[in-house]
């Protein structure tokens, strides 16, 4: 089993940035691909990034290439996102989740494992 917490999220200005990380308990951690969704009020949850178990592949979506970066340390069970020039349409809550696959997936119900989330909110 694995438990997700994430943390970071908080206010800020057009253009700012935040890193959100997301600790996990369980101790096979590295076993799992880790991903990002967001989910806006009134809009479904929406892929953001993916990563592999080793942190070598990365997939993000198109909307925050090259704004946002993720990254993982297996030995600390531990998944972050930097989040860069971030917008106003970033604003949502961020999940972290993993997923047992053995590919890199995009979609909610591929990942098993969900935490609680935490707000990100982008002033203009």
């Amino acid at each position: 089993q694995v438990q997700l917490v994430e943390s970071g999220g908080g206010l800020v200005q057009a253009g700012g940035s935040l890193r959100l990380s997301c600790a996990a308990s369980g101790r096979t951690f590295s076993t799992y691909y880790m991903g990002w969704f967001r989910q806006a009020p009134g809009k479904e949850r929406e892929f953001v990034v993916t990563i592999s178990r080793s942190g070598r592949n990365t997939y993000y979506a198109d909307s925050v290439k090259g704004r946002f970066t993720i990254s993982r340390d297996n030995a600390k069970n531990t998944v972050y996102l930097q989040m860069n020039s971030l917008k106003p349409e970033d604003t949502a809550v961020y999940y972290c989740a993993a997923s047992g696959t053995i590919v890199q997936v995009t979609t909610t119900d591929k990942y098993d494992y969900w935490g609680q989330g935490t707000q990100v909110t982008v002033s203009s």
